[in-house]
């Protein structure tokens, strides 16, 4: 698989996002992609959270980022995550 670049602003959000790096990559590469806005892709991967966020309780998180895939890398522009 090409290697996995985050944007500035993806990697700007990841500590507002509660998400790592990692989490991004293996969402990535173990997920099935599809076709998302502006000929965009996206995925998404549920991973255990079990502890707080903004001071609420939750076990799960659902990392979904939004990427492009050129010639020589993916490029990530930005993720979203939910927690449940």
């Amino acid at each position: 698989m090409k290697p996995i670049r985050l944007s500035i602003h993806a990697r700007e959000q990841l500590l507002y996002r509660g998400v790592s790096e990692e989490e991004v990559h293996e969402t990535i590469r173990t997920s099935k992609w599809k076709p998302a806005e502006l000929g965009r892709l996206e995925c998404k991967k549920v991973f255990p959270y079990k502890k707080e966020w903004n001071k609420i309780y939750y076990n799960e998180k659902e990392i979904r980022p939004i990427f492009v895939e050129e010639e020589n890398e993916i490029i990530v522009i930005t993720i979203y995550t939910y927690f449940f």
